[in-house]
């Protein structure tokens, strides 16, 4: 006696970023609901890192993209998923690009730069020259250089006297003083 096994086709199951809707893979990749795509084509992961021979020091100085991104999008307080939101990506692409398991494509650097409200040079550089460049832009303005040439002179308990005033005004409260 013959047994014949029927095979079943392995369909793929995807949930659509846009509407959270969990459907089969469609033959034109559009979901069933809302009609836009169910995923971007990702780059091909290649190495994240750039090296950049310093002609000066002769050292090289290694471009981390993956931390560049990931330290700018921290500083903005944005996740992952704002992130993808803005660039119209996967969460998953993001997070392959700051895990360095994928190196994304001059028009992605382009669309992270705009979506992390940056110049491209910004996630090319080093974190020691992105450090520099976020110390020049708070001493041009001039309060803030101001406030920066007193911090030396102030002891610890003053510091956070300080902090704490400026984290009440920044926040929108007000202190109040009982008439004595």
């Amino acid at each position: 006696m013959a047994t014949t096994l029927a095979t079943v086709e392995a369909r793929e199951v995807l949930r659509c970023e846009h509407c959270s809707l969990v459907q089969f893979r469609t033959a034109n990749s559009l979901c069933r609901r809302c009609h836009k795509p169910l995923e971007v084509d990702e780059p091909e992961p290649q190495t994240p890192h750039l090296v950049v021979a310093s002609a000066s020091t002769h050292q090289q100085d290694d471009i981390d993209v993956a931390r560049a991104v990931r330290e700018i999008r921290q500083s903005r307080g944005m996740s992952q998923r704002q992130l993808a939101g803005r660039m119209q990506v996967p969460r998953t692409y993001i997070s392959k690009i700051e895990n360095g398991k994928a190196m994304p494509t001059l028009s992605s650097l382009e669309r992270l730069a705009l979506a992390l409200q940056v110049d491209v040079c910004a996630l090319l550089r080093d974190a020691r020259s992105r450090r520099q460049a976020e110390t020049n832009a708070i001493f041009a303005d001039p309060f803030l250089a101001e406030i920066a040439s007193l911090m030396p002179r102030i002891d610890a308990f003053q510091k956070s006297m300080f902090l704490n005033q400026v984290r009440e005004m920044a926040s929108g409260r007000r202190r109040t003083q009982a008439a004595s």
